[in-house]
Parts: C-alpha cells; structure tokens; sequence
C-alpha cells in the first residue's frame, strides 16, 4: 500500500489499484515516511475504508486535530453498540463521536461540566442507546483515568440515536422536536384510554422504539412508504377499534401541528402497537 497523504505521525491516507481511498494508523506509521512510500504493514493498527467520500474527507481533517486514541475509544463504542446491543451505525458517527468525547475531555480538565436538560428524556425514551452510553464512561475512564458524568452518557446516546439514521439528517438537532412529538402522542394515549401505562413494559418500549424513528419520518417529511395490505387495515381497524381511534386521533394531531400525511402503513402499525399497550396494562 503506497502512501498518498500523510496526516500526521500516526496515520496516513493510502490507495491502492482499483480500490477506494483508505485511512491506515499506527504508531509511528509515518515517521520518516513521504508520499509514495510503501507502508511498513507491521505497523497497521487500524484500517477504515470509508465508502462516502465525504466522511472520508471529514475524517481525515478531524484526525489532523484530534489523537488517535480518540478514534479508537469511538470504534470500541461501535464494536460495543453493533455487538452487545445489536445497533447497525452509520459511518458518521466516526466524525461526531470522537469529536464530542474529545471535547468532553478537555471540558472536564478545565472543570468545566454542562448538563444534559434532555437526560430524563433519554433515559426514558431511549434506553438501550442509554446503556451503550454508560458503558462508553467505562470505556473512556479505562482509556484515559477520567470519570464522566451520567450527562455524558446521555450525549454519547444522541450520537448512537443519530448514527442510526441517513447520513445526511442530523437527528441530534431535532432531538428535543422528536421528544416533544413523543411526549404528545402517549399523551394522546393516556387521554383516550384513560389509564397511565407501564412504561417498563416490553410491549411500551417496542412503541417507544417505533416512535422514535416514526418521529423522525415526520421531521424528515419521510412518507414514501407503501400503503400496505387494505385488507389488513380494515381487519385491524374492525378488531381493534379502539385502538384505531387512538390512532385516528393521532393521525389528525400530526397532519395538524406538523402539516404530514400519515400513510396507512403506518396507521396499521401504531394501531397494532397500541393495541398490546392497554393489554399489558390490564394483567
């Protein structure tokens, strides 16, 4: 693999024929090193080949201002997220992960702590994104002696939430929008079946999962998605009538406040989701 950019003393950007671009660290990889060198393999710790160039691009400038080891504490989140928590991220999250705990470090020498006004939310509503936070603080003290705070948990969730979603949406600036949309609509829950709900359910975290990412769909003015089965939906909507209310309800807030059009899938699938709630309820 010959040497195409040299980043810094660690890590280098190579090509190779008939293959994308690709950033290679090691220590000391570079030293001595120019372009068009061959690199000594002995000394690969990590290989990325980023498919979008653009995050390559990003990565490469991020890397000539943050360490090494901030990188590999985000791969060791990731390995983590995508192994134990069964996450499937997207390569962003190499350029917005790495970047925030750095920062965060620096913030803590300096004694400098922010608080995370989202944290009850995210505890709430996200919660396996939550673990995989606090098991990064674990991570992070290993690797650099520094205990972080539960607020920091909650950010790294952010990044996990958001990594979960396209590239090119931010979901972290909508966060507190998604919330909020969440919020109503269990509030829309509790008023038309007049009952609180176990939120320790299973039934109510699998709503929770798909509200979050319905959520998004409403952000992203996302609705292309097929119409479903019609026979499907008028056997749902005659079954479970209630529910199907509740999801009419719903349905007539969104279009609304947020001026989107539900699809019948997606009516399909909230009625059904609702539909378990009160059952679990009711045991």
């Amino acid at each position: 693999m010959k040497i195409g950019k040299i980043l810094n003393n660690n890590v280098v950007v190579v090509y190779e024929k008939n293959e994308p671009e690709k950033i290679i660290m090691g220590c000391g990889i570079a030293f001595h090193k120019k372009v068009g060198d061959y690199v000594d393999e002995t000394k690969v710790d990590k290989v990325f080949s980023l498919v979008n160039q653009d995050i390559n691009l990003k990565l490469q400038q991020l890397l000539k201002d943050i360490p090494m080891e901030y990188i590999e504490i985000t791969e060791k989140i990731v390995e983590y997220a995508k192994v134990k928590a069964s996450k499937m991220l997207n390569d962003f999250i190499y350029i917005t992960l790495p970047d925030h705990i750095h920062m965060a470090i620096l913030r803590e020498k300096e004694g400098v702590s922010t608080k995370n006004i989202m944290l009850w939310d995210i505890k709430r509503f996200y919660k396996d994104e939550f673990e995989i936070g606090l098991h990064a603080l674990k991570f992070i003290e290993e690797k650099f002696q520094m205990k972080l705070s539960e607020d920091e948990a909650g950010f790294i969730a952010l990044h996990i939430v958001n990594a979960q979603m396209d590239n090119d949406y931010n979901a972290i600036k909508e966060i507190g929008s998604v919330t909020k949309l969440i919020h109503q609509i269990i509030k829309i829950l509790k008023y038309h079946f007049h009952t609180d709900f176990d939120e320790e359910s299973v039934y109510f975290y699998r709503f929770i999962t798909h509200l979050k990412f319905f959520a998004l769909r409403v952000f992203q003015k996302n609705s292309n998605q097929p119409d479903g089965d019609e026979e499907l939906l008028a056997l749902v909507k005659s079954k479970y009538k209630s529910s199907y209310e509740c999801t009419m309800k719903i349905k007539d807030y969104i279009e609304k406040a947020y001026s989107y059009t539900i699809s019948e899938e997606e009516k399909l699938y909230l009625t059904i989701h609702i539909e378990r709630i009160p059952k679990e309820n009711s045991k």
